[in-house]
């Protein structure tokens, strides 16, 4: 099966696409977007997360042929250029990145949170991450990543 959708801004195709096969594995595997990480395939840690239309969605959860005629944005899309997304760079900043695995689903939940609440509280900022697993953390670098960004 063929598969377009925009991915990143971008118009993209990828071709022998089989009906069981993830959105996740074509981002990652035949697209070259490494930054979604697969670590559960069930949607439960996060560290997945994409845009898809607009909406944060587990990828690993996604078929690739849900993705057809859509738009998806993943963490790499985020950044514009060589510049950081602010959320991309307060992750960096303030440390909240260990070993890395969960940061690309923690940094798209926070940048969803920040676009819809731009100044949360921390009970909305860990709400808001509940869905994201971090398994080196206490998360509270995290929270001061999403801290970070909401003030700049």
């Amino acid at each position: 099966m063929r598969v377009n959708f925009t991915v990143n801004g971008e118009a993209r195709q990828v071709d022998d696409v089989w009906p069981g096969e993830s959105l996740l594995y074509v981002l990652r595997e035949r697209m070259g977007l490494p930054g979604s990480k697969n670590a559960c395939e069930q949607g439960e840690c996060g560290s997945c997360t994409v845009y898809m239309d607009g909406t944060p969605v587990c990828s690993c959860l996604v078929a690739a042929g849900q993705a057809e005629g859509r738009s998806v944005q993943t963490v790499e899309g985020l950044a514009s250029g060589d510049q950081l997304d602010r959320v991309q760079q307060a992750f960096v900043d303030a440390g909240a990145v260990q070993c890395g695995f969960c940061t690309p689903g923690l940094v798209v939940a926070a940048h969803d949170l920040l676009a819809r609440t731009p100044h949360p509280t921390d009970p909305e900022i860990r709400e808001a991450l509940a869905g994201n697993l971090c398994r080196c953390t206490g998360y509270e670098k995290i929270l001061d990543a999403v801290r970070m960004a909401a003030q700049s």
